[in-house]
């Protein structure tokens, strides 16, 4: 596994700002009222995760997740103007504007979602890495899972069956220790996540520190390789979320206030990241800055393309419904 070069190091940074000033604005969009909808479920906390996670992956390569979905999009090339479009409900959207905040899709960066239903799209993943399996493509999918996801039935057994025919696939539990509102400790018996690929027969990829991007990209590349080659790979990856379950919960902030702010003042994976490159790179630091102003401009650009987008005729709402 090469070691990745300042250059990459750096995308890495711009992706992680790219998605924390994307997720910002977006809670800043529903609060005016030009996101709407009962659901808006951000990222923000997790950026190390998404991104040291698919930057183990070939371009070839599938993702599919659940809710947080708008980073894992970013992280995987999907411009901002069309994730941003989607959100607003508009026909440049992803998803041509019907999918909204849940679904953000890109069938051309294989991309696959976006799911709405607690694990529903677990048994999906299987499927798609059974379809590389099966057609000698030699690609791997990423499957991220919540931790609550993890209790359901659809994760059982979509890795049961992940181990039975050894399919190229990376199952990444993102660990935020919250399921909607309940603590895993709560809900969970073994809590030690990682621990249950030892029940169906898989490779234990272990418990990794998910703030740390550099961990994560070791970790996943070397679970990556493994799939590729020999069957699944299960990973839990320890995260913080800064936001409640969905832009609905409205106590969150205070139920675990002193939490969030320990883990925002001394694990925050974007500050992290920063102090190892300017450790790593004597004065990188107006280089830091012109990429934190860039990505400002890019999630500017994106709300104007949103907002100046049309909204989905009656022929685009009935639109791929129906096959003729």
């Amino acid at each position: 596994m090469a070691k990745p070069n300042k250059e990459t190091l750096l995308e890495w940074y711009r992706q992680m700002v790219l998605i924390r000033l994307f997720e910002t604005r977006c809670d800043e969009l529903y609060q005016e009222k030009k996101i709407t909808g009962v659901y808006m479920h951000l990222y923000s906390g997790h950026e190390a995760t998404g991104v040291g996670a698919l930057a183990a992956l070939r371009p070839d390569d599938h993702v599919i997740t659940a809710y947080r979905d708008h980073g894992i999009a970013l992280a995987k090339g999907v411009h901002p103007n069309p994730i941003m479009a989607e959100m607003m409900g508009k026909k440049d959207g992803v998803s041509g504007g019907k999918g909204g905040s849940m679904h953000i899709a890109s069938k051309e960066h294989r991309m696959w979602g976006g799911y709405a239903i607690v694990g529903g799209h677990l048994p999906l993943a299987a499927g798609i890495a059974f379809a590389s399996q099966y057609n000698n493509t030699d690609e791997v999918t990423i499957c991220f899972i919540g931790d609550g996801a993890s209790n359901n039935g659809y994760f059982h057994e979509a890795v049961n069956m992940s181990g039975a025919w050894k399919l190229p696939i990376v199952w990444i539990i993102e660990n935020n220790f919250v399921a909607m509102g309940t603590r895993i400790e709560d809900s969970t018996a073994q809590t030690r996540l990682h621990m249950r690929a030892e029940g169906y027969g898989i490779k234990d990829g272990g418990r990794i520190d998910g703030q740390d991007v550099m961990a994560v990209y070791d970790a996943v590349s070397d679970a990556v390789a493994h799939a590729r080659q020999n069957g699944p790979v299960l990973i839990e990856s320890l995260t913080y979320r800064y936001k409640g379950h969905g832009v609905s919960d409205k106590s969150y902030d205070k139920r675990f206030a002193e939490e969030l702010e320990e883990w925002k003042q001394n694990r925050d994976p974007i500050t992290l990241f920063r102090r190892m490159l300017e450790d790593k790179y004597k004065n990188i630091g107006p280089e830091l800055e012109r990429i934190f102003e860039a990505c400002e401009q890019a999630v500017d650009e994106s709300v104007e393309f949103a907002l100046n987008s049309p909204d989905p005729t009656y022929e685009d709402l009935i639109s791929n419904v129906y096959v003729d």
